[in-house]
């Protein structure tokens, strides 16, 4: 049997649910506090004084209470509880709106506690076991002649006459009502004590060892024990069928057991469901060497750049995802990039510098890329192609010289054996008189070396002449 939890109103909660006051308590004028399985209000009359609005729907809040302090309060809704009575909301002097929707308001005359609020024009009763009552409108409506509104339908001012008129017949009439719902609110609660205590003893006959099974006495020869005791998931789901499938009064007290045996199912589940702490990933090996892994399970290429001499890895990261969740570690002989707690890790072809290392997000794509200087001293290999020979056939093939030369674009030039080589001096070639004996004359007798150089001289046409 699990112990119950009782959820209360704490500071915390609070301040919590005050994030559009930048979690400011005193000065908060609105706040919702609906859905957290709320028992019983307290503190907040005192923690936050101008409150204005207060929702506490859908709880399991069974008394109003706490609120007398909250003096400008002008709408409190109290829908989808446990609540029975109107009452303590003669000290919320500007209340103007009360939802009680869906609660267990059976006492019809408490609504006259609500005279003292001269502010209030709406009020909510849809739901509630007095709005079956005879003559409950015309019994609202006379006793509280400052609503302009009952349970969404505006009170018209003919209205308002015809029932202050028959008043007292209402009200007699009503508290033969209300005396008859006493009596048998106290016979469901007798019921309902009963029933809770059968409930626990039957739990406590079947309480569970230490390892969670069902133990009995080994002398019971129960009929069908056996079958049970083998299948327990199918008597826990029998249990189920029956606890959902039997009919039952909607009363406070069916409403928070249905609300209990719910708590206890999901925390049967979340002991059922509770994972063991994963163990830690190995990332490297005891030997140190180092494992690729990819928890993420993101897209990534990896290019080298032989010219820039860089490794680029592009790592494909979720578009939206903020930069705070990625953490990256560049190492010399891999990489690790966390991304909201989930390795990447690569192991790269080639040593890098960490120092001179860069990470970029790209604002289109998200993804990040790591550019990777290579480090120092590293070897490249060249591939040499080898040519085959050419076919020079009859004529002579150049030499590597040559090669070069052609690979360099340089005009080639013939040359001459410099012993063969010969000045001449041309500066008497034209012999000047001096200008009072009249025009120049060319000598043209021919000198005696070039008579020396022409013996011997073949003019070949493959030769180019010298310049």
């Amino acid at each position: 049997m699990f112990m119950h939890s009782v959820h209360l109103v704490t500071e915390d909660l609070i301040r919590r649910r005050a994030e559009h006051n930048d979690c400011e308590i005193f000065s908060l004028e609105e706040v919702s506090l609906h859905q957290q399985d709320i028992e019983r209000i307290e503190h907040i009359d005192r923690w936050c004084r101008d409150l204005k609005i207060l929702y506490l729907q859908n709880n399991l809040i069974p008394r109003i209470e706490n609120v007398s302090r909250l003096k400008n309060l002008e709408y409190l809704n109290l829908a989808l509880n446990n609540i029975e009575v109107i009452e303590n909301l003669e000290g919320c002097e500007s209340l103007q709106k009360l939802d009680l929707t869906v609660n267990f308001v059976g006492c019809l005359s408490s609504v006259e506690s609500l005279r003292h609020n001269v502010h209030l024009t709406e009020l909510f009763l849809v739901g509630n076991p007095c709005t079956e009552f005879q003559g409950y409108r015309q019994y609202v409506v006379a006793a509280l002649p400052q609503l302009k509104w009952l349970d969404g339908t505006e009170i018209s001012r003919s209205e308002r006459i015809r029932a202050s008129q028959g008043l007292e017949e209402v009200r007699i009439l009503v508290g033969e009502q209300e005396e008859e719902y006493l009596r048998r609110r106290v016979q469901e609660k007798e019921e309902a004590e009963r029933k809770a205590a059968g409930s626990e003893k039957k739990n406590q006959e079947r309480k569970p060892g230490f390892d969670r099974c069902w133990y009995t006495d080994i002398t019971n020869t129960t009929p069908g024990l056996e079958e049970n005791q083998e299948n327990p998931e199918r008597d826990e789901e029998e249990e189920e069928r029956e606890f959902w499938g039997t009919p039952c009064p909607f009363t406070p007290e069916s409403r928070l057991e249905a609300h209990r045996h719910l708590e206890q199912k999901r925390k049967e589940k979340e002991m059922k469901t509770e994972k063991k702490p994963k163990a830690a990933r190995t990332l490297i090996t005891a030997d140190g060497r180092v494992l690729n892994v990819n928890e993420p399970k993101l897209d990534f290429c990896l290019t080298e750049d032989d010219e820039a001499s860089v490794i680029i890895l592009d790592l494909a990261v979720f578009r939206h995802l903020d930069t705070s969740l990625i953490d990256v570690d560049v190492q010399p002989t891999y990489v690790r990039v966390a991304v909201k707690g989930k390795i990447f890790q690569m192991v790269l072809p080639a040593e890098v510098k960490p120092d001179s290392s860069t990470a970029r997000r790209s604002q289109t794509t998200g993804h990040l890329v790591l550019t990777l200087p290579l480090a120092q001293g590293e070897i490249k290999v060249v591939k040499i192609i080898q040519r085959p020979p050419r076919n020079c056939g009859n004529r002579r093939c150049s030499s590597p010289q040559d090669n070069k030369r052609n690979k360099n674009d340089l005009p080639e030039r013939l040359e001459v054996d410099p012993s063969k080589r010969t000045s001449f001096d041309i500066a008497n070639i034209v012999q000047r008189r001096s200008t009072k004996e009249g025009p120049l004359e060319v000598n043209r007798t021919t000198p005696p070396e070039a008579d020396h150089l022409s013996e011997g001289f073949i003019d070949d046409p493959d030769v180019p002449p010298l310049i």
